[in-house]
């Protein structure tokens, strides 16, 4: 069942992702060479409280942090540790999550840390590109399997394949709601392929990988990386379905800026749905 939540729910999702927002900007901000991944979630937890607001992921399942920092092959779900420190050259991905006044945002952002190969660097921008053309689909009327088909469609074009163990969600009251949303197509999506109205509102998250589609999980239960230990970036942004197209409500392109990000959210969104075709499975990341 998918809920569809009224105007006062949307601008209150608005509000928590708008903490997400500052968080992440806030991180942003000391992601140098040396820094630990715990610094960076103990600043993302202070931040999110300092705004009165909840970390939606810490104790989620288990989660023991207030954010996931994934580094190059960690594709999604890494633990922040007092070891583990970024070294120049290093993409780091950031996940975060918050609840305020009972309803929630999550957005992901990729950041290259010092000089970028240029391989890297298309990585990523292909990832945000492939969220903007899922984002230019949310319009009302138009198929869930329209979002997916754009990712999947504009990432193979490129030459990258498409994590599909991993979806995005519906998001609201809890952070993981109806529907799934896959990065992919095949039977499975096109059988439970639904329709978008106005107040649904979605987690959309690309996640892409320079190399092989295949994903593995350490050790620690949490953490994933890439099977073929090569490159992975992820970008993720909260999505209203609004009666006149879609509404960002957790605008982290707007206000962090890494060179990877002018002019790329915003592509697609004036014109109009994109539609293509592909295949693939999945688990809410």
């Amino acid at each position: 069942m998918v809920t569809l939540r009224s105007r006062r729910e949307i601008d209150r999702m608005r509000g928590a992702g708008s903490i997400v927002v500052e968080a992440l900007a806030e991180a942003a901000r000391m992601l140098k060479p040396g820094v630990s991944t715990y610094e960076i979630d103990r600043t993302i937890e202070k931040a999110i409280e300092k705004r009165r607001g909840e970390p939606l992921f810490k104790g989620y399942r288990g989660f023991p942090a207030a954010s996931c920092v994934s580094i190059n092959e960690e594709v999604v779900h890494g633990i922040p540790r007092r070891d583990r420190r970024v070294a120049e050259g290093d993409l780091v991905s950031l996940d975060v999550g918050v609840r305020r006044r009972g309803y929630c945002g999550d957005a992901a952002v990729t950041f290259p840390v010092g000089a970028a190969a240029a391989g890297t660097r298309a990585l990523c921008a292909a990832c945000i590109e492939a969220l903007d053309a899922a984002i230019a689909n949310m319009w009302p009327g138009a198929r869930l399997s329209e979002i997916s088909a754009a990712v999947e469609g504009y990432a193979r074009a490129r030459g990258f394949s498409v994590v599909k163990r991993f979806v995005g969600h519906g998001i609201g009251t809890e952070l993981h709601e109806a529907p799934h949303v896959p990065n992919y197509v095949d039977e499975e999506v096109l059988r439970n392929d639904l329709l978008l109205r106005p107040g649904m509102v979605l987690a959309v998250e690309p996640m892409l990988n320079e190399g092989a589609e295949e994903v593995v999980e350490l050790g620690d239960r949490w953490t994933v990386v890439t099977a073929d230990r090569k490159l992975s970036a992820h970008f993720e942004h909260t999505v209203a379905v609004g009666p006149d197209g879609p509404e960002i409500l957790t605008p982290w392109h707007e206000t962090i800026d890494t060179g990877l990000f002018s002019g790329k959210i915003g592509l697609f969104m004036n014109r109009g749905r994109l539609t293509s075709h592909a295949e693939g499975r999945a688990d809410s990341s």
